[in-house]
């Protein structure tokens, strides 16, 4: 369980008027999400939402690789902050308004056991599934639960050795993605990378992530590309302050003013997904345990559910995982999906960005089919905490999980037992273990 003990973030959430904002959360809505028709009716959600907004989790790594300090932020490296915490209830809230005018939830409080809801066990995400408690459902006390320590096997499957990776063949498919040779890889983007230098460094200066050669590295069971990696920290570290809602003189150190602009500085941060974590090898292996827990999830309660022996999730209406990035970045491609939202680079997963497995069932026939939708705040509506209503709402991608799918009034609607079928077919068993919910 959550424990009682009130985290850093909270404290500086109600320093930045969290009060406030969880007030207007709990405003009667003037004009909800738009009400899908009644022909189709959703009947259970699953969503992998990650974290909210965060500051670098290794400061003295961002000065080491930049030569210069950084900006000071509110909490502590890696941690949930206050604004971040108001941007998720903020996101919460929309999704909870959807969900009730689609038929899933009930105005006011959840009744019991219809939502569980489980995080990572990082503090950043223990924080952020308790914002979203406070944005779907102000003042009903909702729970989350989080695993003891500082490992959970659905969200840090691959540090974990049921999920090992054969260094041979993850090598391979990396070496591939990077075109055969990193220095080729790497000349490639030299353009881009003398952008980030020009915003991160300071001239006349050495620059040692610019100056540092990229070299494939294996270490507890997982591979990173040393040089590369400085250069993908500093890009998403730009795009956190700018969400954070500092000062434009302090995002990219004054080099980038606009969400445009801090988009054109995190190409690297793509760039690491696209060699490392988006290799079908290395995301099936670290995707597979979480694949397999939402492909059960959506068949419960239908005449395809069945019993896992490695175990099953909670039987409920909504079923809500706070994860990582990493996370979500391993079932996009598992699941062949990828989007371009805003103005975030290709496959971009933003703070509070969730992939949502939504189950439908057709009045009349009885059918089922499932909606697998992706769905995220712009990074101007985080940095201003715009409530998402009206004309504001998040920015969407559909995916087609399978041939015959539908486009209706709630969306691309594809058959269950098509989907169910993708799903269990794409997960690997041989990287699964027994898993018991807290």
């Amino acid at each position: 369980m959550l424990t009682s003990k009130q985290p850093r973030c909270l404290r500086t959430a109600s320093r930045l008027g969290l009060g406030v904002a969880l007030g207007m959360l709990m405003l009667p809505v003037a004009q909800a999400a738009d009400a899908p028709a009644s022909r189709y009716v959703l009947e259970k959600s699953v969503q992998v939402s990650r974290h909210g907004v965060r500051p670098p989790t290794d400061m003295e790594k961002m000065k080491k690789a930049t030569n210069r300090e950084w900006p000071l932020w509110t909490v502590a490296p890696g941690e949930l902050t206050g604004h971040g915490y108001i941007a998720s209830s903020l996101m919460a809230d929309y999704q909870a308004r959807y969900y009730r005018d689609a038929g899933l939830l009930p105005e006011g409080c959840p009744q019991a056991d219809s939502v569980y809801a489980i995080s990572s066990p990082k503090q950043r995400t223990r924080a952020t599934v308790a914002a979203m408690m406070d944005g779907m459902f102000p003042g009903c006390g909702e729970q989350a639960v989080s695993v003891p320590g500082l490992q959970d096997a659905l969200f840090q499957t691959d540090k974990m050795g049921f999920a090992k990776l054969d260094p041979a063949i993850a090598k391979a498919e990396i070496l591939a993605a990077l075109g055969g040779d990193l220095k080729k890889a790497k000349a490639q983007l030299q353009p881009e990378l003398d952008q980030l230098k020009k915003a991160a460094c300071v001239e006349g200066k050495s620059c040692p992530f610019y100056e540092a050669d990229w070299e494939l590295k294996h270490k507890d069971g997982r591979f990173k590309i040393k040089g590369l990696s400085n250069a993908s920290s500093i890009g998403e570290s730009f795009r956190l302050q700018y969400s954070e809602g500092l000062p434009l003189s302090q995002v990219a150190f004054g080099h980038a003013r606009t969400a445009k602009e801090v988009a054109a500085l995190s190409r690297f941060h793509q760039a690491k997904y696209d060699f490392i974590n988006d290799t079908p090898y290395i995301s099936t292996r670290g995707g597979s345990q979480l694949m397999n827990q939402i492909a059960l999830a959506v068949r419960q309660g239908t005449e395809l559910e069945r019993k896992d022996p490695l175990g099953n999730p909670p039987s409920t209406s909504l079923l809500l995982l706070v994860a990582h990035d990493t996370n979500i970045s391993y079932l996009r491609t598992m699941l062949g999906f990828t989007w371009k939202l805003g103005d975030y680079p290709q496959g971009n997963i933003p703070p509070g960005g969730t992939l949502a497995f939504e189950r439908y069932v057709e009045s009349k026939t009885g059918k089922r089919f499932v909606r697998v939708v992706f769905e995220g705040q712009s990074m101007d509506q985080i940095r201003s905490l715009t409530r998402l209503e009206g004309g504001e709402k998040p920015l969407i991608a559909e995916f087609k999980a399978a041939d015959d799918c539908r486009q209706t009034s709630v969306g691309l609607l594809c058959p269950l037992d098509a989907v169910a079928t993708k799903l269990d077919s794409i997960v690997d068993r041989t990287a699964l273990k027994a898993y018991q919910y807290p």
